[in-house]
């Protein structure tokens, strides 16, 4: 009858007993105080484990915060519509001459300059590029077409005054 039935075949290993049950059973009596004893290394041996050990730690300067600018940022005039900039953090760079511009005037320069049809928009589509973007549906913004990407400030060439706000509010 071997290998018929469930499970297979009975070549399993024996169960592997824990070692205080071997220790109990070759102790005979003398376990008990065998027993206590090794408890307590045991229990000595996890504490043990926990503990952090002893580290001699060097003496570092202590960290000091780095000092924000507290001085204001400066509101300039916008070359386009005259009034000053409020939220330099919105405001992008003039292609010409390096100022900087409202955000609303460079949108309303650009829908001046392009020819526009209906469901046609000018929109910022990111990394200092606008597009002309066709909405079929002027209800559904989520399908659009992009019909021209303008490029309107350069990457690479950082205007000076993106820096100044940059170091006002982080110094890192």
């Amino acid at each position: 009858m071997s290998g018929s039935g469930k499970g297979g075949n009975n070549r399993r290993r024996p169960f592997k007993r824990r070692e205080r049950d071997n220790e109990k059973g070759q102790n005979n009596g003398q376990g008990v105080q065998n027993n206590s004893q090794k408890g307590s290394k045991k229990i000595s041996d996890e504490l043990r484990r926990y503990e952090k050990p002893a580290r001699v730690w060097l003496d570092r300067p202590k960290w000091v915060p780095p000092q924000l600018s507290t001085a204001p940022i400066a509101s300039p005039d916008c070359p386009y519509c005259g009034k000053p900039i409020e939220d330099m953090s919105a405001a992008l760079t003039d292609k010409n001459s390096g100022e900087p511009v409202h955000f609303d005037c460079v949108i309303a320069r650009l829908a001046e300059g392009e020819i526009l049809e209906p469901g046609d928009a000018v929109t910022y589509i990111g990394g200092g590029r606008f597009g002309v973007v066709q909405f079929p549906n002027s209800q559904d913004t989520r399908n659009f077409k992009i019909k021209k990407i303008v490029e309107w400030e350069n990457k690479e060439n950082r205007a000076d005054w993106r820096k100044d706000i940059s170091d006002h509010y982080s110094v890192v």
